[in-house]
């Protein structure tokens, strides 16, 4: 569990687009002021191209870099590092309130495998969360790659991740009533685009769950083909389709939402950090 969840509740139920980052060269968290400094410069000097869309003559951008050690899961962890982007009014800078346009953070949760290995220079902060306008984060991402020589890519999720993930938050417990278990499916080589929405009462869900797991508290490739071949047989039998031959796009849980797009959406604080290092771990794969 993270440290305090009052300051990482700006994570959940918000829909954030992923994003791999090589390790940051020569980045230090005792600058982060001054990099907010320089990024907010960055960004005004944009804004006079017209880049930075949405913004008027009359308000300003205020840019925020700090660090957030409550996602820091073990000692090898960076501390995570969260920016935000806000409005606020250059006439009346006291008494206009400051709203967030834009929010990214960089994390690194039970990173382990590529932090130890990293020399002395680079920080490893694989996964990057965004939430706000593509316009911010390409004017942010491109600030990032010039300045730490790192390099950004989106991070898709193939339907094998999202068939464990979905497998995995199924047998999650949570304390308030559980939504359905939804998963999307995408019908290949039509003319036009058909998709299959495939919904399972959430205690069904972890009762086949917990049938098909070999061993409690541990999750092999076995058990997410089982269930899933469990939840296809079920499919066929009643409407005689092969949802095997489709294409898993999205999962919902009661825990998370998760789209191929490498969209994800967050809902339960108790399982963040969980969420947060298979996404670390997916981020870390595709750098490697």
């Amino acid at each position: 569990e993270s440290g305090d969840p009052q300051k990482t509740a700006f994570l959940l139920r918000k829909g954030w687009t992923l994003y791999s980052v090589t390790p940051l060269y020569r980045f230090h968290r005792g600058r982060l002021r001054d990099y907010a400094r320089l990024l907010s410069a960055c960004i005004a000097a944009e804004r006079q191209k017209g880049l930075a869309v949405g913004v008027g003559d009359e308000l300003g951008i205020k840019v925020a870099i700090s660090s957030l050690p409550d996602l820091q899961s073990s000692e090898q962890d960076p501390a995570a590092v969260l920016v935000q982007l806000s409005l606020r009014s250059q006439a009346y800078p006291q008494k206009a309130e400051e709203k967030i346009v834009w929010s990214g953070c960089f994390c690194c949760v039970y990173g382990d495998d590529l932090s130890e290995n990293l020399p002395e220079d680079f920080t490893c902060l694989p996964l990057f969360l965004v939430h706000g306008p593509e316009s911010y984060t390409a004017i942010v991402g491109s600030w990032f790659q010039k300045t730490f020589d790192c390099c950004f890519r989106r991070l898709a999720i193939s339907p094998l991740n999202l068939s464990w993930m979905v497998a995995m938050w199924a047998g999650c417990k949570v304390d308030q009533a559980a939504c359905a278990v939804e998963l999307i499916f995408s019908v290949p080589r039509l003319p036009y685009p058909l998709d299959i929405s495939y919904a399972i009462h959430p205690e069904d869900a972890k009762a086949l769950w917990e049938g098909v797991q070999k061993t409690p508290g541990e999750v092999t490739q076995e058990d997410v083909d089982g269930f899933m071949d469990c939840l296809y047989s079920h499919f066929h039998r009643h409407f005689k389709i092969h949802l095997s031959a489709t294409k898993l796009v999205k999962v919902s849980t009661v825990i998370a939402s998760a789209h191929c797009d490498g969209i994800i959406k967050i809902l339960q604080s108790q399982y963040l950090v969980g969420v947060l290092m298979l996404l670390t771990e997916l981020a870390i794969s595709q750098i490697q």
